[in-house]
């Protein structure tokens, strides 16, 4: 689709995936990134300075970098880590860019413009908030319910999880991020860690709103594989239901899911009673059975885009 402007919205590896299936895809990407890690590097410049934790940014910025050697190049620098016996061990060298680059300029979306200038990348990186976020989960346990408190936490929760909050409940987002979501074509959500990553989003007032106003404009990706341990035991159907709970007036346009999933009844009933087109594609990537193929996910996410575009055309008339 030309001149299509995308949107998305995650965290981690899963987001890189889908930027790097977008590349060429669309003509204007933005990603929106959560703001809710609190560990290795970015757990550190978090607690140390009080930031926001710069280590998704970094990644979703490196995944939009200039394929040239300059871009590749200072992709490359930003995702090198210190290894050493001292108090620089294990920071990403550009997790202390971007906080620098925050003390520098005073603020979140300016220091991330630059960071994104220095790479020529291929697009915009938002953060989800810029206050940092604390998400929190309930946990149905072998020995009970809990509370686990923190991204790590929850991300490494053992049991079943039931619900979730977040701290500050009502996060301010800045306006770039509210406004790249209304003004956007198409908006892809997921793949990626499912609360901590995905669900995450929904638990900010101004950005769920933001959301559910563009519900007949999203495309849905759902997970491979079962290898996230705070979806240990539970399926995509879960998922979907956990996000349907979460999000009662979000109903996305398209449904992606791989092949190994879309043999499962649970979900095409679940998808059919929920509303959106549901598409199923081999979405995996060769020899990683939880990752997504970046080229085989564009494909389809253009398919689904254009589908969009013309059903938005045909509703015009």
């Amino acid at each position: 689709m030309t001149g299509a402007q995308v949107v998305a919205l995650g965290g981690g590896h899963g987001l890189y995936a889908s930027l790097r299936a977008l590349r060429s895809v669309a003509d204007g990407i933005t990603a929106i990134v959560t703001v809710a890690d609190d560990g290795g590097s970015s757990g550190r410049l978090r607690e140390e300075l009080g930031i926001v934790p710069p280590g998704d940014l970094r990644m979703a910025l490196s995944a939009l970098c200039e394929d040239t050697d300059w871009g590749i190049t200072w992709r490359d620098v930003l995702q090198t880590r210190f290894s050493s016996e001292g108090p620089l061990d294990g920071h990403a060298v550009g997790n202390l860019l971007i906080a620098a680059l925050w003390s520098h300029t005073g603020g979140v979306v300016e220091g991330l413009d630059w960071v994104a200038r220095l790479l020529r990348a291929q697009g915009r990186v938002l953060p989800l908030s810029d206050e940092p976020i604390v998400v929190s989960a309930r946990v149905a346990g072998e020995d009970g319910d809990y509370l686990a408190v923190g991204q790590v936490a929850v991300a490494t929760a053992r049991g079943r999880v039931l619900g979730l909050s977040l701290e500050p409940s009502n996060p301010h987002v800045p306006a770039a991020t509210l406004e790249a979501i209304a003004d956007a074509d198409a908006v892809v959500l997921g793949p990626g860690s499912w609360y901590t990553s995905v669900l995450t989003h929904f638990l900010v007032p101004d950005v769920a709103r933001a959301l559910v106003a563009a519900s007949r404009r999203s495309i849905l990706t759902l997970n491979i594989a079962h290898l996230d341990v705070e979806t240990e035991g539970t399926d995509r159907t879960d998922d979907i239901a956990a996000l349907r709970a979460l999000a009662p007036g979000f109903v996305p346009a398209v449904v992606l899911a791989d092949s190994m999933h879309g043999a499962e009844h649970r979900l095409v009933d679940a998808v059919a009673e929920w509303g959106p087109r549901l598409v199923v594609a081999d979405l995996c990537s060769v020899g990683a059975p939880d990752r997504h193929d970046p080229e085989r996910l564009g494909a389809e996410i253009a398919r689904a885009i254009n589908q969009l575009a013309t059903d938005g055309a045909a509703a015009s008339r």
